[in-house]
């Protein structure tokens, strides 16, 4: 199989550079006149995946499944499924971190051969860039992808990924890894093809320079949450073709219809074509 930021640059290429979510939040259930049980889950994203098909990037957003339990990670799995046999790559947002043994058991599931291993995982850097080693080396070794948190648009956030760490800020510290990475793995020929990434929100006042990432920005909060799809060129330095801006609900409040969700997600597919490569 082709490394995933390569199958990104392709997926993009020809689906446009967009990533929707699948965000089964309760009160979307009960807007979707479904039930908040396993059953109005797996309804919820049997809709989702056929509206989906054929756009380039799908995002579930783990938690919302966690909270059913066994039954939550089954609807998971399945939906997992049908959007890859579309075609579509799923880039689970389950935000994982920790260290040694767990950090492996984490990588081994999402990035591995487990059922839940998606085209790529979300991950926090927060208890040090070195302890997603595991997770990092699993994760290229199947030819998936990781986007690490870098600048996230919460205010809380700030405090940490704005802290000074010897001149950098720390966000900035963690494109810098990212980067360092990208080019031992993928070396200096195509260092936009790495398979690494990070995530910078759309709503971020100063984002980190993000000029030699090599590797996809996962820019989530567009729309509903603020970030404008015309205002995101020149993200951190970024080059337009690194850009995958993502929106869940802007979309999902379309629903239930098919059709209706589907077109919600075409109108921001058009509003940010600019960014195609």
């Amino acid at each position: 199989m082709t490394g995933f930021g390569a199958r990104l640059a392709e997926a993009r290429a020809r689906r446009g550079p967009l990533c929707l979510g699948i965000d089964p939040h309760p009160e979307l259930l009960a807007a979707w006149d479904l039930p908040n049980t396993v059953d109005g889950l797996a309804a919820f994203c049997d809709v989702c995946v056929q509206a989906y098909a054929g756009f380039a990037v799908v995002k579930p957003q783990v938690a919302f499944f966690e909270v059913y339990g066994a039954g939550g990670f089954a609807v998971l799995e399945r939906t997992i499924a049908a959007l890859r046999a579309d075609g579509v790559l799923v880039l689970a947002d389950a935000k994982r971190g920790d260290i040694g043994s767990t950090m492996a058991a984490y990588a081994a599931a999402w990035a591995g051969e487990s059922p839940l291993a998606a085209d790529a995982v979300t991950a926090s850097p927060y208890l040090g860039f070195g302890s997603l080693r595991p997770l990092l080396d699993v994760a290229v070794a199947h030819d998936r992808g990781v986007f690490v948190l870098a600048a996230t648009s919460n205010p809380e956030g700030a405090a940490v990924q704005r802290a000074d760490a010897g001149g950098r800020t720390v966000a900035q510290l963690v494109v810098d890894e990212v980067t360092s990475f990208n080019r031992e793995v993928v070396g200096p020929a195509e260092p936009a093809r790495g398979s690494v990434g990070v995530v910078v929100g759309a709503t971020v006042a100063q984002p980190p320079d993000l000029g030699e990432l090599g590797g996809p920005v996962l820019v989530p909060g567009v729309g509903v949450q603020g970030g404008r799809p015309e205002a995101l060129a020149g993200l951190g330095g970024a080059a337009p073709e690194q850009l995958l801006p993502a929106a869940a609900r802007e979309v999902l409040r379309a629903g239930p219809g098919v059709a209706q969700v589907r077109a919600a997600g075409q109108r921001l597919l058009d509003a940010v074509a600019y960014l195609s490569a």
